[in-house]
């Protein structure tokens, strides 16, 4: 039997986001006080991320790709994530976690 990697975080449930993104940044509501982390994943399209107090993301912040596992990040409260396509427009999933 292999090896199995168990996630320490856990979504918090009600309060995700899917971000339709293009050629534009756009951003995510205020992430809650009560949150220390965020999972993305890009659904659709390759994008790029930006995370902070009213953020613009630009080509050359953080690549995400649909081909990648989701990723946690530290966020800290009253902060938002940005995103904006790579090529092609797409949806970007945002879920808050939790210990």
């Amino acid at each position: 039997m292999g090896w199995m990697p168990i996630a320490p975080w856990r979504p918090i449930s009600g309060q995700g986001q899917n971000l339709t993104f293009g050629a534009a940044s756009v951003a995510s509501t205020v992430i809650g006080n009560n949150v220390q982390a965020v999972q993305i994943s890009a659904l659709t399209s390759n994008c790029h991320v930006a995370v902070g107090m009213n953020p613009t993301a630009v080509v050359t912040d953080m690549l995400v790709k649909p081909t990648d596992p989701p990723l946690v990040i530290l966020i800290a409260p009253g902060e938002q994530i940005a995103v904006i396509e790579d090529t092609a427009t797409g949806t970007l999933n945002v879920v808050p976690v939790t210990h």
